[in-house]
């Protein structure tokens, strides 16, 4: 299972479209996908349709009542689960902070589950608190949205001092492996300017014994779209809101990026 974390601690650049969207699309390719919301505004569960009545269960209990998780896992589509948040989850932080082991309660749970899929998305809150912990003990990739736009770049350096920290202390299997930019205005001088920053460093560290040395851009980039901002409000992916427009296509674009890079990785390893 390639299991992923979509982080990053600035709102409002993309980040949970792009772990709902990117989940439908590779549903929609025929891989079993579990979404996990581990932000308490509970975004991605709204955008899938699961509103949670208040005791309904969620990884708030999973987290904080050692809930198996497979009670707080919902089917929303064919091949696509969520285990959804409910905004009890902004009082975990508190919660657990006297809890021995807090940062790896999440990877504790999911060793006890025995479904098989193939991809497991997590949503990350716009922070770097224990629930981002959570998430980065579990799963072997982050994937970074970014806009390229100038404020975007602010705290990137904070979030790979906190990849670093994990992968050295708590996941030696860590890994920044790929950005995502997000909203891009195709053609304006300053996100060509922002991605060819973000660009340059990749390849600076390229020979460095770091988390992200490996870590390289997506090909596709999403467009600014009105319907992605849309679909959200009627609970709906963008292939169920508007699967013609261009948010649906850079979506698809993206997760088939995704299986085609996975299935060169799987050829190369049986190869050598």
């Amino acid at each position: 299972m390639r299991s992923i974390a979509i982080i990053n601690q600035k709102g409002g650049v993309g980040k949970t479209t792009t772990a709902v969207n990117m989940s439908a699309a590779l549903a929609r390719a025929g891989q079993r996908v579990w979404l996990i919301d581990l932000d308490p505004q509970a975004h991605a569960s709204l955008h899938l349709g699961l509103a949670l009545e208040e005791n309904d269960p969620s990884t708030y209990q999973v987290l904080t009542e050692n809930l198996p998780i497979e009670r707080a896992r919902y089917a929303v589509d064919d091949n696509l689960w969520v285990s959804p948040a409910h905004i009890d989850l902004a009082a975990a932080e508190m919660e657990l902070s006297g809890e021995v082991g807090r940062e790896i309660i999440l990877r504790e749970c999911l060793s006890r589950d025995q479904e098989s899929f193939d991809y497991l998305i997590v949503d990350c809150p716009p922070s770097l608190g224990v629930l981002t912990l959570n998430a980065l003990t579990t799963v072997n990739e982050v994937f970074l949205p970014l806009q390229p736009h100038f404020l975007a770049l602010h705290g990137l350096s904070k979030l790979l001092q906190t990849i670093q920290l994990v992968a050295k202390r708590l996941n030696s299997q860590l890994v920044l492996s790929k950005v995502v930019y997000c909203m891009c205005d195709n053609g304006t001088r300053l996100a060509g300017e922002v991605i060819s920053d973000v660009e340059e460093f990749l390849e600076h560290e390229s020979n460095s014994k770091s988390p992200w040395s490996r870590a390289s851009s997506f090909e596709t980039r999403i467009r600014r779209n009105i319907r992605l901002a849309e679909a959200p409000s009627f609970g709906k992916s963008i292939f169920d809101y508007s699967p013609n427009c261009n948010g649906a296509a850079d979506y698809e674009n993206l997760a088939n990026e995704m299986l085609r890079a996975h299935l060169s990785g799987q050829i190369t390893s049986k190869a050598a």
